[in-house]
């Protein structure tokens, strides 16, 4: 499948220069199930896949795509030579041969028969190799949380719209029937007006302290951290938890909550929208060892229209919506209401019916954005609605952080009340890199 021009690496890096997405391949819809598209598809036909961050989430995103008949994994990146090399050998377990493989992702955006990329590294590298993605002419499918910072989500939009990408965030509850139905409920108003919505995304972890060490042979550690400040390796402080630390993620407020607040606002019908005011109501953050991020938290967010979303630490991980003549609750694999009959009460052609992907899990997310590349049509969980959804997170990430109750504007995105706190909104990049 052939639609990009060949970039070199030095235009890669020309941050803000748009280039052409190509010719745009006649539209059409794979009806096939979320597995697969038709048992076979020519080669010149097939979808070029590159992978930009091959550890457990990558390789994970990976065996996934080589599932799909009308896909062609054609190349890999990432700065750890343990991690290319198992990706390589799962390819090859598919296709019988090699396939390219590279320590730096700009190698990977050169190449011509790189139709769409999946970004799967740490959340402080999402903004930097999704952009250059966009301006390289390929299409995104990139790993929750969207960004590092808000200001970083909404570069990420506009690359996605200047150069006409289709990109999808890794959200994948959205494709997962039970969801889907929590918020069609809600919006159809089986459960009255809705007054409060409560996430509850789970408290973060603690680790021992550990001594500065040398990073393992075939790990580029300068590479690792890119744009954030320079720290020396420890083993806690990358691969799996990263997130743990405040310069390149923001522990179970982005982790999780990058996955429950994306639904509450589909549920709330805010996906272009959001709160206009965030409180810090408690945190509590490690006391030992090396971790960073809260520990537990509770943060309130109010809309415009008064309802409120408590996103909390503790309780059953999932999100309920109250309303005025009951609740729902839905987590992974659940749903429950106070009145259970409205779960299994057929939704009509005047209710709400929301955008259903192509399959009930992880796959059918990934097969909706193989179909949206085909057709150019906007992805169930569009960049839009992650920079909103990862809008929320980040808020209540500097308010816990800073004590501050923050006054939003959600159409400006400017915090309205204290403008020292603008400073929180984005973040100085570690030189040479810069978008």
């Amino acid at each position: 499948m052939k639609r990009h021009e060949s970039v070199t690496r030095r235009q890669v890096l020309k941050s803000g220069v748009g280039l052409a997405a190509g010719a745009v391949v006649a539209p059409y819809m794979l009806t096939s199930p979320a597995r697969g598209g038709p048992e076979t598809r020519p080669a010149n036909d097939r979808i070029g896949m590159g992978f930009i961050g091959v550890g457990g989430m990558g390789r994970g995103h990976l065996g996934d795509f080589l599932q799909f008949p009308d896909v062609q994994v054609v190349s890999v990146a990432d700065v750890f030579d343990q991690s290319r090399n198992a990706a390589t050998k799962m390819v090859r377990e598919v296709y019988g041969q090699d396939i390219p493989a590279y320590s730096d992702y700009r190698d990977l955006l050169a190449r011509q028969d790189v139709d769409a990329v999946l970004i799967a590294t740490p959340d402080h590298w999402h903004a930097l190799t999704a952009i250059h993605a966009c301006e390289a002419g390929k299409d995104v499918y990139c790993e929750k949380p969207l960004s590092y910072t808000i200001r970083e989500a909404r570069r990420m939009v506009d690359a996605a719209r200047r150069n006409a990408t289709v990109f999808q965030v890794g959200s994948q509850q959205r494709s997962c029937s039970n969801f889907r139905l929590a918020c069609e409920l809600v919006r159809s108003g089986r459960i009255g007006k809705v007054q409060s919505v409560r996430a509850t995304i789970g408290g973060g972890p603690v680790c021992d302290w550990e001594p500065d060490t040398s990073p393992p042979p075939g790990l580029d550690w300068n590479f690792w951290l890119g744009p954030a400040p320079w720290a020396e390796y420890t083993p806690k402080r990358c691969i799996s938890d990263f997130r743990w630390f405040y310069d390149y993620s923001g522990g179970k407020m982005t982790d999780w909550g990058a996955h429950h607040n994306d639904i509450a606002q589909w549920g709330l019908g805010m996906d272009n929208s959001g709160p206009v005011k965030t409180e810090p109501v408690s945190a509590a953050f490690p006391t030992r060892g090396l971790f960073e991020t809260a520990v537990s938290f509770h943060v309130r967010h109010t809309y415009a229209n008064g309802v409120v979303l408590e996103t909390v630490s503790h309780g059953r991980n999932g999100v309920r919506f109250q309303g005025t003549d009951g609740w729902i609750e839905v987590g992974r694999g659940w749903i429950e209401a106070g009145n259970p009959a409205i779960l299994n009460d057929p939704l009509g052609p005047g209710d709400v019916h929301l955008y259903r992907s192509p399959g009930e899990d992880a796959l059918g997310h990934e097969r909706d954005f193989l179909n949206c590349v085909r057709t150019r049509k906007r992805p169930i969980c569009d960049v839009e609605i992650g920079c909103r959804s990862v809008t929320i997170c980040h808020l209540g990430t500097i308010a816990i952080r800073t004590g501050r109750t923050i006054q939003w504007d959600p159409e400006k995105e400017e915090i309205v009340n204290d403008p020292a706190l603008g400073r929180w909104l984005d973040r100085p990049y570690r030189a040479p890199w810069s978008v």
